[in-house]
């Protein structure tokens, strides 16, 4: 299942906000109308967004009015100020500025090849996606019940999905295995998307609420936890989605192997632990509304808080594209970005 792709000169996502009630596609003609699904959650996950904000740069050298090159550029500050804590918005722009600056400014050459590399970004995170998949499913024992938070399946990423790659890889080698998803409060990716892949794909799950996976454990329901990851820091520090921190803590108070599951263009080399990651605040009614109907009284206080870091000691293993990283993280990190560099990755 593809989640973002080129087409007729327009970029085509599955639109999110729609799921589960409807599968409807959205097209997007201009890179504004690129940032403006991402800003909506109609297409999310780190690399999900880091494939549309390249072919958003695409869009943006596709235009006939003007200079391609300031087109380019202002296109590039305003997606990057989407979401400001996935590296891999960040680290997209920055391969296709590259792009752009080896060939000449004749317009045609220009898009041609922002084009071009747009579509690799798309191709090698389906690549990616699927070595992670093969790693982590290696790692993982038949009939083993896995507890998942947020969605990071097909609908995350291009194709395929990380932690959700991992699962359903498993369930096709016939590992027999239980998923139990976080239903990923306040917008509930978990309830709403997960389910629908879990579903789609035939993989025996579960919903539960974010509040219930301590006393799951507690009962010996769980026996171990993979999530997805926005960003990872040198040192292996973590940033997912809110309420990540809370799962590995528990984990840990359980004796339960806590497991990242991203490629290694998460890794943000400049970050030297996730003191320095920002983490991003969305809009408050997010919390205070579901459905259009209010939760919280008017005039409360409220803080729509969208990601945590997970410190890199509670953390038993970070399964990237190159192999995985066993701790200590940041010394495993550096050797498989390095071996990744020096086989062409």
């Amino acid at each position: 299942m593809r989640t973002v792709w080129w087409e007729a000169g327009t970029v085509r996502l599955l639109d999110q906000t729609r799921l589960p009630d409807e599968v409807a596609v959205r097209t997007c003609r201009s890179w504004e109308e690129v940032a403006q699904a991402i800003k909506e959650l109609a297409v999310r996950g780190a690399l999900a967004i880091g494939a549309a904000a390249s072919y958003g740069l695409a869009l943006a050298a596709a235009e006939e009015r003007g200079d391609p090159r300031a087109s380019i550029r202002r296109a590039a500050e305003g997606l990057a100020a989407t979401r400001p804590t996935a590296v891999n918005l960040r680290w997209a722009l920055e391969r296709m500025a590259a792009a752009a600056e080896r060939v000449g400014a004749e317009p045609a050459a220009l898009a041609g090849a922002l084009l071009r590399e747009a579509e690799a970004i798309a191709d090698e995170d389906v690549r990616a996606n699927q070595a992670i998949a093969e790693f982590g499913a290696a790692t993982i024992a038949a009939g083993e019940r896995i507890l998942t938070y947020c969605n990071t399946g097909s609908l995350a990423t291009v194709e395929i999905g990380t932690a959700y790659g991992i699962l359903r890889r498993a369930h096709e080698q016939g590992k027999g295995i239980e998923v139990l998803a976080c239903e990923t409060r306040p917008v509930l990716q978990g309830a709403r998307l997960t389910a629908w892949e879990l579903q789609r794909d035939g993989i025996p799950g579960t919903i539960i609420t974010d509040n219930a996976a301590g006393s799951l454990m507690a009962q010996g329901a769980v026996d171990r936890v993979i999530v997805g990851a926005d960003r990872v820091a040198r040192n292996g520090d973590v940033a997912n989605k809110i309420g990540t921190y809370t799962l590995a803590v528990l984990a840990r108070a359980h004796e339960l192997p806590f497991v990242v599951a991203a490629p290694l263009s998460t890794l943000d080399r400049r970050a030297a632990s996730g003191a320095e990651i920002p983490l991003e605040e969305r809009d408050p009614a997010e919390v205070a509304l579901i459905g259009g109907r209010r939760l919280v009284p008017a005039g409360v206080r409220v803080r729509n808080i969208a990601f945590d870091v997970t410190p890199h000691h509670l953390i038993s293993a970070i399964v990237t594209d190159a192999g995985v990283a066993t701790p200590p993280l940041e010394r495993a990190l550096a050797a498989l970005a390095s071996a990744s560099v020096a086989g062409g990755g």
